[in-house]
C-alpha cells in the first residue's frame, strides 16, 4: 500500500509543537537542577555495566502496548532528551517535526525497547517516543526484549542510576553477609553508591584480625556477628546518644557509621596516636567538626580559632585502647 506523505499543515503544527515541547524541556532541565534530580535519560549501558552484560535476555515476538511513563531510558540518544523524553538541543528540530507529522499520516511502525525490571529502554524510536510524550499520549506500540534482574533488585520509573546501583550493591551486601537474618533487629540502610561494597570491607578486616586474636578460622556468619556487635553497635549507639543524626537530613546511621569510622583513621593520624579514638570520644569530635547546620559549623570553627583545643583530648586510656582499634579494622 502506498503510503501518504505528511501535509504542509501536519508539518507546521509539528513544529510549533516542537518549540512548546523544547520549551517545556528547558524548563524541566532548569527545576532538576534546582532539585538535585537526573535531568536526563537513564543510559542503558551503565544499567548493564552494572547488572554484568551476560544477563538472559527473552524477546517478546508480537508489538505489545508500552507505558510511556515507565520508559526512562536509552541505549545510545540519553543525553539528548530530559528525563520525560522532552528534546533537548541535541534534537534535530527537522527529524523530530518529520516524526511528529507522520501522526495525520501513515502512522508509525512499532519501536524497540529493553524491558529491565518495572521501566523500559529505547533500543530504536527515541523520536517516537519523544513526540508521543510531547502530546500526551499514554502508550506506545513496541517490541519488547526483556531482562531479568538478580533477586531482591528492582528498577522502577522514580530511581535514578544511583538509586539502582544502591540497590544492586544493597541485595548483594545481604546475600554475601546475610545481616537481615542474622540480625534482624538492627536495620543497615546506606544513600550513596559504594557504601554497600565499603560496609563489606570492615566486615572483611574485622574477620582477618578477629582470625589473628582468636588464633583460629572465622566463619563468616561469626565474623559478622562479631562485627555488628563490637565494632558498628558501639557507634551507632554514640550517635543515638549524640543526637547528632537529625543534622544530617535525609542520611542514616549506617551513613553517619561509615563517615566516623574515617574520622577516627584521620585522628589517629592528625594526632599521631597509637590507636584510633573510642567511639564516643570520635563521635563527639565529628559532631564537632562536622555539623550539617552551617552557623553551627561556623560557631564551633570561631570556637576552635580562639581557644584550639589540646591534642591529648584525644588520648585513649591504655586499657581500652588495644581492642578499639581491633575494632576498628
Amino acid at each position: 500500500m502506498t503510503q501518504t506523505a505528511p501535509s504542509g499543515a501536519a508539518r507546521a503544527r509539528a513544529s510549533l509543537q516542537f518549540q512548546s515541547a523544547q520549551r517545556r524541556a528547558l524548563v524541566e532541565r532548569v527545576l532538576a537542577r534546582l532539585g538535585g534530580k537526573q535531568q536526563h535519560l537513564i543510559p542503558f549501558d551503565e544499567v548493564m555495566r552494572i547488572l554484568g552484560y551476560a544477563r538472559a535476555q527473552r524477546p517478546h515476538r508480537e508489538p505489545e502496548p508500552i507505558p510511556l511513563d515507565k520508559i526512562v531510558g536509552s541505549v545510545g540518544r540519553y543525553r539528548d532528551f530530559t528525563r520525560s523524553f522532552l528534546p533537548t538541543d541535541n534534537v534535530s528540530r527537522e527529524r523530530w517535526t518529520r516524526v511528529a507529522a507522520l501522526l495525520e499520516g501513515p502512522g508509525w511502525p512499532p519501536i524497540e525497547v529493553y524491558k529491565v525490571g518495572d521501566v523500559y529502554f529505547v533500543k530504536d524510536g527515541n523520536h517516537r517516543v519523544s513526540v508521543a510524550r510531547a502530546l500526551g499520549l499514554k502508550e506506545i506500540e513496541g517490541y519488547v526484549t526483556e531482562i531479568d534482574l538478580p533477586d531482591g533488585v528492582s528498577l522502577s520509573p522514580d530511581m535514578d542510576i544511583d538509586e539502582f546501583l544502591i540497590n544492586l550493591e544493597r541485595a548483594q551486601f545481604l546475600e554475601r553477609t546475610r545481616w537481615h537474618e542474622l540480625r534482624p533487629d538492627v536495620p543497615v540502610v546506606l544513600t550513596a553508591p559504594g557504601r554497600y561494597p565499603e560496609l563489606q570491607e570492615h566486615i572483611d578486616v574485622h574477620r582477618y584480625y578477629l582470625g589473628l586474636e582468636k588464633q583460629r578460622y572465622i566463619p563468616y556468619e561469626e565474623a559478622v556477628r562479631s562485627f555488628i556487635e563490637n565494632v558498628y553497635l558501639p557507634i551507632v549507639e554514640e550517635i543515638r546518644k549524640s543526637g547528632i543524626l537529625k543534622e544530617f537530613p535525609g542520611r542514616t546511621e549506617a551513613d553517619l557509621y561509615l563517615w566516623i569510622a574515617r574520622h577516627r583513621e584521620r585522628l589517629r593520624d592528625q594526632y599521631g596516636l597509637p590507636h584510633p579514638p573510642a567511639p564516643e570520644q570520635a563521635v563527639r569530635d565529628f559532631a564537632q567538626t562536622h555539623s550539617g547546620v552551617p552557623w553551627k559549623r561556623l560557631i564551633k570553627q570561631l570556637h576552635h580559632w580562639l581557644r584550639p583545643e589540646e591534642p591529648s583530648r584525644l588520648t585513649l586510656s591504655s586499657e581500652n585502647s588495644s581492642r578499639q582499634d581491633e575494632e576498628h579494622r
